[in-house]
């Protein structure tokens, strides 16, 4: 199963990896994440871990599997006999705008089954944090 969303901004490319990979301030700028802590120190990328926690979710462990700074990354996580991969890329639209696109792809045994119980909160949970990056980078760029 495939989630996604995209969220045009104004914001300065820079300022919207910065909030990305600010993992454990998340909780600052979007409601579908409640808490986020980083397990591991140094640059974030490939190997980076992180706990996330969502309203009515258990806490899961992401670690970056992909990472372009300053563009993309995408990260994996494993829960009750599934795998979700979660994208984070910032892409040029139409008349070059800067456009933010989320996506969650789930799979495994479960996933079905998940996917007809939490889909709705997914879909939710991607758009909040699409326009929750959106707000946060955009006020970074305009200081």
């Amino acid at each position: 199963m495939r989630y996604e969303t995209t969220v045009p901004t104004s914001a300065d490319p820079g300022n919207v990896w910065a909030t990305w990979i600010d993992v454990e301030h998340w909780p600052d700028w979007t409601e579908s994440v409640t808490s986020a802590e980083r397990l591991d120190s140094g640059e974030f990328g490939v190997g980076s871990r992180a706990r996330i926690k969502q309203p009515a979710m258990r806490p899961m462990v992401w670690t970056v599997i992909e990472a372009q700074p300053g563009r993309s990354f995408v990260w994996e996580a494993r829960t009750a006999g599934t795998q979700l991969v979660a994208g984070h890329f910032l892409e040029t639209g139409p008349s070059n705008t800067l456009n933010i696109r989320l996506s969650i792809d789930h799979s495994g045994l479960l996933a079905g089954l998940l996917g007809r119980i939490v889909g709705d909160r997914i879909r939710t949970y991607l758009r909040m944090e699409g326009e929750g990056v959106k707000r946060h980078a955009e006020a970074r760029s305009a200081r």
